[in-house]
């Protein structure tokens, strides 16, 4: 069992992994805004410097897995302190790369250690609190990645345009050195089967298995679409170059309110949590293919777009910790490769379609996969849900009065 700590220590240590979160997606993303800047002072194309997210997300997927495997038996304190430590290392190492090839190995030393955080973070996070309050607790930490896109990647970006790229990947590496220096200081040190959320509290395989089937069709489907947005909004809504970075910060700012709200159901409604996402992004992105080239309904779709996949991302990562059929950090770096494998699923079938179809019918293939997954989904929640499995409360888990009196 881990030690007790208090309610503010828990809190703490959620913000700042939450933070570390923040810190690790802007990373990933942060070649995204630098292709113009990066691809000219390293001596390549644009299309290579791309490549270096890309390979980013294959690291991921394939890395969760093995990893969480060997390192199953490491108190996660100190697992995610050496994960933070090889973290800004890595990055230190990109911003002085003197060439493509340091950077894409520095780049891929970091890409997996973001495979070991996410499949770690969400048991030992939600592991401070409550079984009846763990999907709160998703969705408030959700809120630190999905402000990276909002946040992260347009100041980072600024940065690398203002100082040099170098300059901007330096800051994330003592972000994230921050982040690493305060989890270790307040998270307790205990055996990972002794920590509150090692177990699933309602372990059903078979419907951890369709919950891994959804996430890589949905998010297949939605990013067949959301990787082409940009010239989405410019060449069939006809937006001007000006109107861009308004419009994306209104979809990731909706993102963050529907991370936010979704928080609310994932406990105590898990099913519709999953299902009513589903069902708007599916909407969302169907109406976008009959209505993309209408500035005003684009905005609003956008904006329910974004609302509605950032809810269903936290959902994902609550459900995974309800249905895991046994250790739960194997189960996150299932659901966590699921999602990278829509990733970069839906990148590479937007991008194989459209120099035949054109931009148009993106939005309508990514609305029929998200379809199917919610087909799944529907499907899965009919089935009788067994009872939960009774949980002990570990010693370090906050008191249910404690959310009672503002302490959560």
């Amino acid at each position: 069992m881990p030690p007790q700590i208090s309610s503010g220590r828990a809190t703490a240590a959620l913000v700042a992994l939450s933070l570390a979160a923040f810190a690790y997606v802007t990373t990933e993303l942060l070649p995204v805004g630098l292709l113009t800047v990066m691809a000219p002072d390293l001596d390549r194309s644009e299309s290579e410097i791309g490549l270096l997210v890309t390979g980013y997300a294959f690291v991921v997927v394939l890395a969760s897995l093995p990893l969480a495997h060997v390192t199953r038996r490491i108190p996660r304190r100190w697992l995610l302190a050496g994960t933070f430590g090889v973290f800004a290392a890595a990055t230190v190492v990109s911003a002085l790369a003197g060439g493509y090839w340091v950077l894409a190995g520095a780049r891929l030393a970091t890409a997996a250690t973001q495979a070991l955080f996410w499949t770690v973070v969400g048991p030992t996070v939600t592991g401070l609190f409550p079984v009846g309050v763990r999907g709160r607790i998703v969705a408030r930490f959700a809120v630190g990645p999905a402000l990276a896109p909002v946040l992260g990647v347009p100041l980072t970006t600024w940065i690398g345009q203002q100082a040099g790229w170098r300059t901007a990947f330096a800051v994330l590496a003592g972000l994230g050195l921050v982040a690493g220096a305060v989890v270790t200081t307040l998270l307790p040190s205990f055996p990972p089967a002794g920590g509150g959320a090692a177990r699933g509290t309602m372990p059903d395989r078979s419907r951890f298995r369709m919950l891994l089937v959804v996430t890589a069709v949905g998010i297949t489907g939605y990013f067949v679409a959301a990787t082409y947005i940009t010239p989405f909004l410019l060449d069939v809504s006809g937006f001007p170059d000006a109107a861009l970075s308004l419009l994306l910060l209104v979809s990731g700012v909706a993102g963050v309110c529907g991370t936010i709200v979704i928080g609310r159901f994932i406990d105590s409604r898990p099913a519709l949590a999953q299902i009513v996402p589903l069902t708007v992004v599916s909407a969302c992105l169907l109406l976008l293919y009959a209505l993309g080239t209408v500035q005003a309904a684009t905005v609003v779709l956008l904006a329910l777009f974004g609302f509605a996949f950032s809810a269903f991302a936290a959902t994902v990562q609550g459900r995974t910790l309800q249905l895991a059929p046994g250790n739960t950090d194997l189960a996150s770096a299932a659901s966590g490769s699921a999602f990278n494998v829509g990733i970069a699923g839906g990148s590479l079938l937007g991008g194989a379609l459209l120099p035949t179809t054109g931009l148009r019918p993106l939005p309508l293939v990514g609305g029929l996969l998200m379809l199917a997954a919610l087909a799944v989904a529907v499907h899965d929640a009919r089935r009788p849900v067994p009872a939960p499995v009774p949980a002990p409360r570990p010693a370090g888990a906050l008191a249910h009065d404690d959310l009672g009196r503002g302490r959560v």
